[in-house]
């Protein structure tokens, strides 16, 4: 009688240590479920946020009646939506929002192979989201008659000043290049910290100041393909250009960024 006493204690024992042990496993996954989730989330908003703030000041603001911000404020809400969204965001996901930011980071090291699909469609929803926002908005004007352009990217007669397919690539494989070198320098371990969102949406700001009358600027596939479902353009004929180049361009300044780094270190 004791023995089988004994049994049935070890046997109630091992059944809830069992239970405890799946239960535990269950919020370990949970917990890594949600911290993912959080990343992809953070991916979207910040890309949400860069859309709505940069197309949105170039659709709504940029050319209002003798009060338009112009070229230059263009330039600099994009330049801006990046500085908040990386303060904002940086300490969730990496504020990437751009799948050619992810595409270079990943190329440098900075992100795991896992996470690179993740990244780039929450990017692309959350860009899209915000055109779609933006449509919506557009349309409530009195008077409207169509969204037209909708601050999309192109080259030849879509390009804002009529520049070739030729000038369109180069200056987007270059200006991505650049941007993916000083991202991942000023993001280096040896770089001072907390001032990488500044350095990085100040040279959002000068990309588009350079690049504006070229292609409208893109160096982001996402931001490029978000208003492009919108616009009562070709743009979409175009669209190929706009993941090519910057994401060859991320792919140069990250190779770029490995020999400067280990010359450095």
């Amino acid at each position: 009688m004791q023995f089988c006493e004994l049994i049935h204690i070890f046997f109630t024992r091992l059944k809830h240590i069992h239970n405890k042990f799946w239960m535990h496993t269950f919020f370990i996954f949970t917990k890594i479920w949600v911290i993912t989730m959080n990343k992809y989330l953070a991916e979207f908003l910040g890309t949400f946020w860069l859309v709505f703030g940069g197309c949105g000041s170039a659709v709504l603001a940029a050319a209002f009646p003798e009060l338009g911000i112009g070229f230059l404020g263009v330039a600099f809400a994009f330049g801006l939506t990046v500085l908040t969204g990386a303060y904002a965001f940086g300490h969730i996901s990496g504020a990437h929002f751009n799948p050619a930011v992810s595409v270079g980071l990943w190329v440098g090291g900075r992100l795991e192979a896992k996470d690179l699909a993740p990244y780039i469609i929450s990017q692309v929803i959350g860009a899209t989201f915000a055109a779609f926002v933006l449509y919506i908005i557009v349309q409530g004007q009195a008077g409207f008659t169509g969204t037209g352009g909708f601050a999309t990217n192109g080259y030849a007669e879509l390009s804002p000043n009529h520049f070739s397919i030729a000038s369109a690539f180069l200056i987007e494989v270059v200006l991505t290049a650049i941007f993916l070198i000083i991202i991942l320098l000023s993001t280096h371990k040896n770089a001072p910290a907390g001032f990488a969102p500044i350095a990085i949406g100040l040279t959002l700001t000068v990309i588009h100041l350079i690049s504006i009358p070229v292609t409208n600027t893109s160096v982001n596939p996402a931001r490029s393909t978000g208003v492009a479902f919108f616009a009562e353009t070709a743009a979409l004929s175009q669209l190929w250009l706009f993941w090519v180049a910057p994401i060859l361009g991320a792919i140069i300044g990250a190779i770029i960024y490995k020999v400067v780094a280990s010359e450095k270190s």
